[in-house]
């Protein structure tokens, strides 16, 4: 079976630095990817060279057997959606218009009912139903953040990339959200996929079916959280002691404190 996307020996630099060194991956579909990694990792360059924000120094990026860097921006957008780590706060829209934003790569002349209909779908899957005639620039920055990823819902991509969904959202937001996410991902018939950046390693073990640990521009460890989530690899990658315990097949990360330089 051919894999929704695959990366091979995708490397980008910026003029002062290298940040992405041959990276080799493949996403299937109905996958959770969480990409994890210290400040500076990388994280937020791989979703952005994906999506073609940025452009690699070398390497192909094929998503459905295309290769992602000949593609247009509106093809592109028809089946990647990116949901970025801040968002600007001084949209003067209201929030139906901007979910409604989500539908241009398919729109042809019009918005049609069903461009609408999939809009408050979205709203009401997310639970913002409230928000929808509300200003945007006036919401919070959690409800932003769900606001937009709702967004992302609408363009009924098949490959969503996700930069910190979680990071302004208060504990229970975080939990439903990722659970949303799954769901999404989980649903055989939309055969679509989530890579998603994130920095909480507990959320990222029970929502993932695989984890990426970016170190020092490469993929240090690619695969099951079981796999990954290992004492060493967490000291290695992180620097920090830490001690894995499993719960009802969920693995909980408990950290003990910063490893001491030698």
């Amino acid at each position: 079976m051919s894999s929704l996307l695959s990366v091979k020996d995708l490397s980008f630099s910026w003029p002062s630095r290298a940040v992405l060194d041959k990276l080799n991956f493949s996403v299937q579909s109905n996958e959770v990817i969480s990409v994890l990694g210290v400040n500076g990792a990388g994280k937020t360059t791989l979703l952005k060279c994906i999506n073609r924000i940025l452009s690699p120094a070398s390497g192909s990026i094929n998503l459905l057997s295309q290769n992602v860097l000949g593609m247009d921006i509106m093809e592109v957008a028809k089946h990647v959606a990116y949901v970025p780590q801040s968002v600007g706060t001084n949209f003067p829209m209201n929030v139906f218009d901007v979910v409604l934003l989500g539908r241009r790569p398919h729109l042809q002349w019009f918005v049609g009912a069903s461009d609408r209909d999939k809009v408050s779908e979205c709203l009401h899957f997310l639970d913002i139903d409230e928000f929808a005639f509300r200003r945007y620039d006036q919401l919070s920055g959690g409800e932003r953040q769900r606001v937009v990823l709702a967004k992302a819902l609408a363009q009924e991509p098949r490959l969503y990339l996700l930069d910190e969904p979680t990071s302004d959202l208060d504990l229970k937001h975080q939990i439903t959200t990722m659970e949303k996410i799954r769901s999404i991902v989980s649903d055989p018939t939309r055969a679509s996929s989530a890579i998603v950046a994130i920095h909480d390693i507990d959320i990222a073990a029970q929502f993932s079916d695989k984890i990426m640990l970016l170190h020092e521009g490469k993929i240090r460890a690619y695969g099951p959280p079981k796999e990954v989530l290992t004492p060493e690899l967490i000291a290695e990658v992180f620097g920090v002691e830490a001690e894995i315990q499993a719960y009802s097949g969920l693995l909980r990360v408990v950290i003990h404190g910063a490893l001491k330089n030698e």
